[in-house]
């Protein structure tokens, strides 16, 4: 993945040959929330800059629940298309941001887990449903985790601890380190489950919390009013 400028703001790219994966930065303050006059004037930034149709998002919840785009915005974590220059994206400030594409049919999902969406295995959910609605297949999905708050910074409490600790999927698995647990972790082990080939998953390994280069919202760190954007479009 690689660096790339735009009008003075840095997004990190990485150019497939049928689609373009994309997570937006703070540098200079870039902000993605859509609840704000910003937010939205950047969502149109979005369509001009990449030269794209449109820019689909969904309103959300903290959840498991994956939509496949038609235009309208849902409640939900995970959106899936396969419309040509139509940007999916999720918006993020220490959650995590999961970009999955099928590199045979084109198909693309944007995902956002939380550690509720991560507990209830909206990456695996994405995943059944883009075999079941379009037939991809695990071999040919690329799989792209962003930045978000890793297991250096991310402290959860005995209740949360406990749910992944009792779980079929997780309570095998090295999740932990002390009371820290690592969300990547938990979504590489959806994606063992899935047969998703350790060769086709890129991690960005950067942290929201404690990364500097570059700069990034944590929601932690008291950016409440901030966002960053990760999305995918089809070319």
């Amino acid at each position: 993945m690689e660096k790339v400028i735009i009008n003075g703001y840095e997004f990190i790219v990485e150019d497939l040959k049928t689609a373009k994966v994309v997570f937006s930065t703070a540098e200079n303050d870039f902000n993605m929330n859509i609840n704000t006059l910003e937010g939205e004037k950047n969502i149109k930034n979005i369509k001009k800059w990449f030269k794209i149709d449109a820019v689909a998002y969904l309103n959300q919840i903290h959840s498991d629940f994956v939509h496949t785009y038609d235009g309208e915005i849902y409640e939900g974590d995970a959106i899936i298309t396969d419309k040509a220059k139509t940007a999916i994206g999720i918006f993020t400030a220490d959650c995590v941001p999961v970009i999955i594409y099928d590199t045979h049919l084109k198909v693309a999902a944007a995902i956002h887990s939380g550690w509720r969406g991560t507990y209830n295995l909206i990456v695996s959910k994405a995943i059944e449903k883009m075999n079941s609605q379009y037939g991809s297949q695990s071999i040919n999905l690329k799989v792209f985790i962003g930045p978000h708050m890793r297991d250096c910074c991310y402290e959860v409490g005995d209740e949360v601890a406990g749910k992944f600790k009792e779980s079929e999927t997780y309570k095998e698995a090295d999740i932990f380190k002390g009371k820290k647990l690592s969300m990547e972790k938990c979504i590489l082990k959806q994606l063992e489950k899935n047969n998703v080939p350790k060769e086709n998953i890129k991690t960005l390994d950067l942290c929201t919390y404690c990364s500097n280069l570059p700069k990034l919202y944590s929601y932690r760190k008291g950016q409440n009013s901030k966002r960053l954007f990760s999305f995918v479009f089809i070319k």
